[in-house]
């Protein structure tokens, strides 16, 4: 069928914001009870480490251990339950294993002491001096809140790291309170590649430079990549060494506090990438045999080790590691008030082959024997006990494999999450940016949009981080190619560039406009920033110039990319701003596969697509509500870079037409080809 039209105008389609029933599902009938199985493992897992308790006091980790002030002196605790002698050493006692730093053991494998105040300093920097059966070495402590390298030249291999004391005499006063957001427009940032130098950019520079880009933008959400430290800063923060510290590349504690603080100030919302599927498998400055033994915090053999990540991985059955990760969660809700967290690597930590080389096809591949229970019942626990803390707060699972339930609630057998990705609509634009558009599925392409869960919350991009990674290509770049160097000026009439420019505009819209509950950007993309991204390492000389974000490009009237920018501000201005808009429905009006035309509605608002490479249509007709209708946005415009050929704000009147005994108001309107346009309705014409 080449053109199919709705019989009646759509109505808008509200919706609720809160996830529906998951156990309504009819394909899940004949997985039930595996699934009430799986809740009991969850409940029995929360009575092993609450006891009668609450999971917020399960997960006071970091109050209990690391290096604390305590009325006048200090107090150190760590578990190490393979060691037989600890001792602090550090600056203050010339890195010797002195008497007085001695650690006594206590129960369950802790090593605790206490020092006078005058002990140690703020900015002192220590380690832990471990001595284990048959060996021993110098470890940082697991809750270390602040860990500093020796030096930030990323081509030396001698880098040396250790914990650093961080107790300001005057705590960071915060200002600000968190937002209170219906929906998420998230911006996905790096701090270090996020200044135009050729350097690492720091929290501050951000803070100052690029908060108030994000603002601008319209976003009012800021997703923070590696902030966790991380001793490879290539590693784009995925390989994390010290889960309570922030990656002292970028700067201080306190600087982060500031930047969230100052992000709340401005309306924005931050979230950060949690990485709790693996750790670095450095022993020096991760995790990595700690107390002498592989099996402290990871599993012990091959299942221990992720075969593509080179990392080591978590054994959620142990109540020593959940409370860990657990307290994790909170600290960085507590101490840095973050607003929510992705947990990176979700796919990784639910099946026992992490998920690697599967394609799931059907549903019995979410509940056979790979499946890990634990992992799913650690993920269960963690979004609880981010909800009990902060109810406000947003979670979302970065997972590949569609696991049903990850985004409904716990107590109907779901793991919680407040949203998933919908990965899946990256993926077809990117497999449709490998076809000429002429053949291009309007049918393929409106149920990719749309294909999602109705009892979970999604997320929908066009394309994160991912995407831009050297060895692949961003969606404009795979468009237009070269020209994307040499002819993005205003002036310029490569056809590839004119091609690519109208695309990314209408494949951004309609991802956004069809997005189930919120929409991500990665940061640079929303003006199709140029280069891939590729971290200094030995293969490029070291270099930073494709670790970095050229925001002169945006800034620049006589190019292209400024057009982008700005059609991206109009369309979050448009739909993604609007208070209702991701509490209706995308209500389909008309599809022709024939014209490559897609039409819908929702909150008020109607998307016209034209994704013809050179078919216009004139006095193009469709049914709809009656009324009277004004263009709100034309990607044509030529502000955003377009050929202009529709007039600004124009209006349009539906009509009545005689149906039989009924009668339908029909819209025509003039779309170019590769032009979308909205129009929304001003009132109902009587």
């Amino acid at each position: 069928m080449s053109s199919t039209t709705t019989p009646q105008a759509a109505q808008h389609c509200r919706i609720s914001n809160d996830p529906g029933d998951f156990g309504a599902d009819p394909w899940l009938r004949p997985y039930l009870g595996e699934i009430a199985r799986r809740s009991d493992f969850v409940a029995a897992r929360r009575r092993s480490l609450c006891g009668g308790g609450s999971l917020s006091a399960a997960a006071a980790w970091p109050d209990r251990y690391g290096l604390h002030r305590e009325g006048d002196g200090w107090r150190f605790r760590e578990w190490l339950p393979n060691a037989t002698a600890v001792a602090l050493v550090g600056e203050f006692n010339g890195w010797t294993a002195t008497p007085a730093y001695q650690l006594r053991r206590e129960e369950n494998g802790d090593w605790y002491g206490e020092f006078p105040l005058g002990a140690m300093a703020h900015r002192d920097q220590y380690r832990l001096a471990v001595t284990w059966p048959g060996g021993g070495g110098v470890r940082i402590p697991a809750g270390a809140r602040r860990v500093v390298r020796s030096t930030s030249d990323l081509s030396r291999s001698d880098v040396l790291f250790n914990a650093q004391l961080w107790s300001p005499e005057e705590p960071y006063a915060w200002r600000h309170r968190s937002p209170r957001l219906a929906s998420p427009l998230i911006y996905e940032a790096h701090v270090g590649m996020a200044q135009e130098k050729a350097g690492i950019g720091s929290f501050q520079e951000f803070t100052a430079a690029i908060l108030p880009r994000i603002a601008a933008a319209g976003y009012n959400t800021v997703q923070l990549m590696a902030v966790q430290q991380h001793p490879y800063y290539g590693s784009f923060g995925y390989h994390v060494a010290n889960f309570f510290a922030v990656c002292d590349l970028f700067g201080t504690p306190d600087e982060f506090k500031e930047l969230v603080d100052t992000a709340h100030g401005l309306g924005l919302r931050v979230i950060m990438d949690l990485v709790h599927s693996h750790a670095v498998r450095n022993e020096g400055e991760g995790l990595g045999r700690q107390d002498g033994t592989r099996w402290q915090y990871f599993h012990d053999g091959p299942r221990g080790e992720h075969p593509a990540w080179d990392s080591l991985c978590f054994d959620y059955s142990k109540d020593d590691v959940c409370r860990f990760l657990l307290g994790n969660c909170r600290f960085w809700l507590d101490e840095y008030h973050v607003d929510g967290f992705r947990f990176d690597g979700v796919t990784s930590m639910l099946y026992r082959d992490h998920g690697l080389g599967r394609s799931f096809s059907g549903y019995g591949n979410y509940f056979d024997d790979n499946s890990d229970w634990e992992a799913f019942a650690y993920l269960a626990l963690a979004n609880e006990l981010v909800h009990e803390i902060r109810p406000d707060a947003w979670t979302i699972a970065e997972d590949v494999s569609g696991m049903p339930g990850l985004a409904s609630p716990v107590e109907q057998g779901g793991c919680g999450f407040d949203y998933r990705l919908a990965m899946g609509v990256t993926d077809y634009w990117f497999k449709l940016s490998d076809q000429p558009d002429e053949h291009w599925s309007m049918n393929g392409l409106w149920h990719e949009l749309v294909n999602r869960r109705q009892d979970e919350r999604t997320l929908s991009y066009l394309e994160c981080h991912d995407q831009a990674l050297v060895g692949g290509q961003s969606f404009i770049f795979k468009l237009i190619g070269k020209g994307m160097f040499d002819a993005m000026h205003c002036g310029s009439q490569d056809i590839s560039v004119e091609r690519g420019c109208a695309l990314h505009k209408l494949a951004r819209l309609a991802t956004i406009a069809s997005a189930a509950h919120g929409y991500l950007n990665f940061m640079g993309n929303e003006f199709g920033h140029p280069e891939w991204i590729d971290f200094p390492r030995d293969g490029n000389g070291w270099s930073y110039n494709y670790a970095r974000r050229q925001w002169h490009l945006r800034d620049d009237q006589s190019l292209r990319y400024h057009g982008l920018g700005e059609f991206d501000r109009a369309m979050l201005a448009a739909c993604g701003q609007r208070p209702d808009f991701f509490a209706c429905r995308p209500q389909l009006l008309k599809l022709d596969d024939l014209a490559k035309i897609i039409v819908f509605e929702r909150a008020g608002l109607v998307f016209v697509f034209n994704f013809h490479p050179w078919q216009s249509q004139a006095d193009y007709g469709f049914v709809c509500l009656s009324g009277h209708y004004r263009q709100v946005l034309d990607s044509d415009a030529a502000a955003f870079g377009g050929l202009g050929r529709l007039p600004a704000e124009q209006c349009h009147v539906a009509c009545a037409v005689r149906n039989g005994d009924c009668r339908d108001y029909w819209l025509r309107v003039y779309v170019p080809c590769r032009v979308a346009i909205v129009l929304e309705r001003i009132d109902d014409g009587e």
